[in-house]
């Protein structure tokens, strides 16, 4: 790769003529004819060997963002176990959430353990998946990468070619049937392989600040929208990957979505200003949604020690049951199984029973019978320090 070159003013998009001919006449869009309609899609500069330069203020926002995302990932290092589970999920959920896909904690953990009774939890724990996989892939930032993000994400819905670049077209705009008159198209599917080559380049890169790279690799890959559907949940999974594979996060993943979902608004705006050569919005939308998301997970952890603290005084079993050991395992898995119980136990399925009905005599669990699975136990306090983590991500304080 040539010298990076500094590009005080980031390239807009351009765009080039395309033709639209629908498949059918149902899809018949006004302006059509023998020859078709016209319409433009987008034409996205190369960013490789281009190194962004926002303004003063954001590049400023970025840095002390990145240092508080890093300070947080220290302070809960030694309580990996169980705080990062429970926060990977947090930021699947608010990813979704941009996306309207929304549900409670309850739902998703229940999902997990194959309740079929949310499609939403459906989605938000396949979303969980690919963030796992994100995570896993961190260290090998490649199309290949991305593809497989997307292959997990959408594994259960085959209709939307699950870690494929998408054949055709898409866009924003009112209208489904056709991208003629559309707010914006996405570059042709023939551009694809091309600029997410680009793009994964530019995300490998070690000379940018890390939340700015993340930032700006975010904004392209929404522009390219390689995907017929889960663009910007596979988009927010890689900007975790980037966070993790320069550093800033080593052992959870911080839920940044759950900031950006504090100005949904924002946010879109600002990937419009990327589009338009403004990279300074994004920039700022990260960091700020990086703080709102420190600030909040540091709220839910503070809220999860004093719910583990309270169970201490509550449970009066003798110290040698397996009550005590499932404390610890609620706080990431709040819903649980007998079986699932008996696997994080490491003991037989029937073993569990005794110490599953000490904590709810205790009152630290409910039971309930779930969706035909058999008896599930739950623990409403932590479900609700996580659906008020998701409320507190969703509402903008006061300016």
């Amino acid at each position: 790769m040539s010298t990076p070159r500094q590009a005080s003013t980031w390239p807009a998009i351009e765009w080039e003529a395309q033709t639209w001919l629908p498949s059918t006449a149902w899809a018949a869009s006004p302006g059509l004819d023998a020859y078709g309609a016209k319409y433009r899609s987008a034409l996205p500069a190369r960013i490789a060997e281009l190194t962004p330069d926002p303004s003063t203020e954001a590049t400023s926002a970025a840095d002390v963002a990145s240092r508080e995302l890093s300070r947080l990932d220290a302070e809960l290092g030694e309580r990996v176990a169980s705080f990062a589970p429970i926060l990977l999920r947090s930021e699947a959920a608010s990813s979704s959430q941009i996306e309207n896909i929304t549900a409670s904690a309850r739902a998703i953990f229940s999902a997990e353990l194959g309740a079929k009774t949310s499609r939403n939890a459906e989605l938000v724990t396949a979303n969980t998946r690919a963030m796992t996989a994100a995570i896993d892939l961190a260290d090998s930032l490649t199309p290949d990468a991305i593809a497989r993000m997307h292959e997990v994400l959408m594994a259960e819905q085959p209709r939307h070619t699950p870690g494929r670049w998408r054949d055709e077209a898409v866009w924003i705009s009112t209208r489904s049937d056709s991208p003629v008159g559309a707010e914006f198209v996405a570059p042709h599917h023939t551009r694809i392989e091309a600029l997410i080559e680009d793009v994964t380049a530019f995300a490998r890169r070690s000379d940018v600040a890390p939340l700015l790279s993340a930032a700006i690799a975010h904004a392209q890959f929404e522009t390219i929208h390689p995907f017929s559907d889960g663009n910007g949940r596979t988009g927010r999974a890689l900007a975790q990957a980037m966070l993790r594979h320069r550093g800033v996060t080593r052992n959870v993943a911080v839920p940044v979505s759950a900031g950006l979902l504090a100005d949904v608004e924002g946010y879109h705006r600002a990937l419009t200003a990327y589009r338009a050569g403004d990279v300074s919005p994004i920039v700022t939308a990260f960091a700020d949604a990086a703080l709102r998301a420190v600030a909040n997970t540091r709220t839910l952890v503070a809220e999860l020690d004093q719910i583990r603290a309270s169970w201490d005084t509550r449970l009066t079993v003798r110290r040698s049951s397996n009550a005590w050991k499932l404390l610890d395992v609620l706080l990431r898995r709040p819903v649980l199984s007998s079986a699932a119980a008996a696997a994080e136990l490491g003991v037989q399925q029937p073993n569990v029973y005794p110490p599953l009905t000490a904590l709810v005599d205790a009152g630290i669990l409910k039971s309930k019978a779930e969706h035909q699975l058999g008896p599930f136990w739950r623990s409403d306090e932590v479900l609700a320090a996580l659906d008020q983590f998701a409320n507190r991500a969703g509402r903008r304080e006061a300016s």
